[in-house]
């Protein structure tokens, strides 16, 4: 730093004047050149950005069936968290359906290491699903209280002839509303999480 010029190229003494390449500039092939990733961006958007290279090697690590065996888990012991939520409190509280989709995604992320597009839509689906199971435990959970009944009992004794009628009968645009939440929750954190070790490597 000069205090009457500014910044100086420490090899010439002089302001930077060159366009595009400096003549000066020699590259040092010892120095391996860094990938940095902002800590904002997005895992799709970085997938999006990998070589054809990087992308085939991330592929073969992918574990596709562990993902949604893993997702599935997840999902159902978040619509239980949902059912029994809602049963003892009397609501419907929306921020679960966002955190039953982000459990599901981040399940999906950390077993399965998708970048392939399968891995968002199936967390997405996954993660619906689990909010509409949730919703069908909390009918399951009203009708044991009002019954005085277990509610593994009544789970068991439910005439399923019946569940998409009773479905229907119950919701409301609100559970639209949740439904794309937890979706888009489910979609957006299935995908590996690449960190700047990993791209450098």
């Amino acid at each position: 730093m000069d205090f009457q010029q500014g910044l100086l190229c420490s090899l010439t003494g002089e302001k930077a004047v060159f366009e595009g390449d400096c003549s000066s500039y020699e590259r040092d092939l010892a120095v391996k050149e860094q990938v940095y990733v902002a800590a904002d961006t997005h895992p799709i958007a970085l997938i999006n950005s990998l070589s054809i290279e990087k992308l085939a090697l991330f592929k073969e690590e992918q574990n596709l069936n562990l993902a949604i065996g893993t997702g599935i888990m997840a999902g159902i012991l978040g619509a239980v968290i949902w059912g029994l939520i809602t049963v003892t409190t009397g609501y419907q509280i929306g921020y679960m359906a966002i955190a039953i989709g982000a459990g599901v995604g981040f399940t999906m992320r950390y077993f399965g290491k998708g970048v392939d597009q399968i891995y968002g839509i199936l967390g997405a689906i996954i993660a619906v699903t689990s909010c509409f199971i949730g919703n069908f435990f909390s009918i399951i959970g009203f009708a044991a209280n009002s019954e005085n009944l277990n509610y593994f009992n009544t789970f068991l004794q439910f005439d399923y002839a019946y569940f998409f009628p009773l479905m229907s009968e119950t919701f409301s645009l609100m559970d639209v509303l949740f439904y794309a939440f937890a979706g888009y929750q489910g979609y957006k954190f299935s995908f590996r999480n690449i960190n700047e070790e990993e791209l450098n490597t």
